[in-house]
């Protein structure tokens, strides 16, 4: 095993590893929803289940990943972890209906429940603070990779093969990842306690129950008053969660007395309000460029990449610019100019030139990786080592839980509008745009949370 920074650089890497796979997977999937949806007979704009399965089923596991990790080591729940991730990779492979893929996508998120939440943990608690951004950048950066490849790759396989490879390739990157961990990843185990299984049960259930409802709202085979019940009960169990840690204080599973420390509670409402805000994007922009402007699913990958190419451009930068912004002045920055991507988004058309959509996508990317790179560290970045597993954990389930209820809001959004205006091309534009100008709402919001933090706010991690 390696010491100091080598070792440090290795755990980032394995992260990565994790990192790609499932930003591989996500965005090969977005761009491959269209062809998925007609070899299953669905249409392109219910497919987001799909994609949902996966976010849902993460959100009810990832509570419990920080006690699994601390009763049972690091390495060997990561290795547990990405071995799950292939097998569903591999169902998802085999999947000949809808329903199908939804149950292989579940059993894909119960290794991403663990996987990427244990890999972090890991760095959290191996890496001094004042390491923490470098390796947190290499981590980000070789994880960029993914989405990089994703739609590119994702628009080549389902034009000229069969998009059942795009789950197939999961598998040997999950058998390096595994071969990495045994050599590179020590067995971390943390101080253990009874798990929380009420707490389990209120949160898990809380925020499947949220996020379900809100993706079911836009579905047509449930009556809109049912989804609406099913949110309801969620946040109901998520209320009921709060007043049971309050109980039990730091033997709760998620304990709140986190949110006494305010880099912290800005850094976790700061995370859900840009996945409100952004997550949703690469989940429309595939589906308007291929059923409103009807391009091919080849040139829809390829106009999505630029996403993640300005991102992980930006990222080797993303430390010079906090240290001399600051995280304060350079988050708020990123955000305006983000929020603002997002709404130009809405005025885009079929005669659009090329270059603006890249251009705007690109700054869309870039603003993202200076963004989510400074909130996470600065989540993080005032935690004790007693409470490293519960703040990791907790930034794992805001950010996935994020993931899924940013698409299934976006997907909500797009079908209120498509309701109300229409289903007909011009109709459907129209939807299309005033759905980024409601998600670009949701950054304004961002702005006002962010300006919470105080100028000197993260300056120890530089030093």
């Amino acid at each position: 095993m390696a010491s100091g920074e080598a070792n440090y650089r290795s755990l980032a890497w394995i992260a990565a590893i994790a990192l790609f796979m499932q930003s591989l997977d996500a965005t090969i999937l977005n761009t491959a929803l269209p062809t998925i949806a007609a070899d299953l007979h669905h249409s392109p704009l219910e497919m987001q289940l799909a994609v949902i399965s996966y976010a849902l089923t993460v959100a009810l596991f990832i509570p419990i990943s920080g006690w699994v990790a601390d009763k049972y080591g690091t390495l060997r729940v990561f290795r547990f972890a990405v071995g799950m991730f292939a097998l569903g990779s591999l169902a998802c492979a085999m999947s000949s209906s809808l329903i199908m893929l939804i149950f292989s996508r579940v059993l894909q998120g119960f290794g991403g429940a663990l996987m990427m939440p244990v890999a972090r943990l890991s760095i959290i608690r191996s890496v001094p603070k004042q390491e923490l951004l470098p390796v947190w950048n290499l981590m980000a950066t070789a994880g960029l990779t993914g989405p990089i490849l994703g739609p590119i790759l994702g628009g080549w396989i389902v034009t000229y093969t069969s998009w059942h490879w795009i789950f197939l390739i999961n598998i040997p990157m999950s058998l390096l990842g595994i071969w990495l961990a045994n050599r590179y990843m020590p067995n971390v185990t943390g101080s253990l306690q009874k798990l929380d299984w009420a707490g389990f049960f209120f949160l898990g259930g809380g925020l499947v129950g949220v996020t379900l409802g809100f993706d079911l709202i836009s579905e047509e085979f449930i009556a809109k008053w049912q989804a609406t019940v099913i949110v309801i009960l969620g946040v109901i169990l998520i209320i009921t969660y709060c007043f049971h840690a309050q109980k039990r204080e730091r033997l709760a599973l998620l304990p709140l007395s986190l949110f006494k420390i305010r880099t912290f509670r800005v850094g976790i409402m700061a995370n859900m309000l840009i996945r409100l805000c952004a997550s949703g994007i690469p989940f429309l922009l595939p589906l308007m460029y291929q059923v409103v402007f009807h391009y091919s699913a080849d040139k829809a990958g390829m106009l999505i990449a630029p996403i993640a190419l300005s991102s992980m451009l930006v990222k080797p930068l993303c430390g010079r610019i906090l240290t001399k912004l600051g995280y304060r002045t350079a988050l708020i920055s990123a955000s305006i100019v983000l929020t603002l991507s997002i709404a130009v988004m809405s005025f885009l058309h079929i005669d659009s030139p090329v270059w603006i959509l890249i251009v705007n996508v690109a700054l869309y990317g870039g603003c993202i990786s200076i963004v989510f790179t400074a909130v996470n560290t600065l989540t993080i970045s005032e935690l004790s080592d007693q409470d490293a597993s519960a703040g990791s954990t907790f930034l794992s389930v805001v950010q996935q839980v994020g993931i899924g209820l940013g698409i299934a809001v976006s997907a909500l959004i797009l079908s209120l509008y498509r309701y109300f205006i229409g289903e007909s091309a011009v109709q459907l534009q129209q939807a299309f745009g005033y759905t980024y100008l409601t998600s670009a709402s949701f950054g304004v919001l961002l702005v006002l949370v962010l300006s919470g933090l105080k100028k000197e706010d993260g300056a120890h991690l530089h030093k």
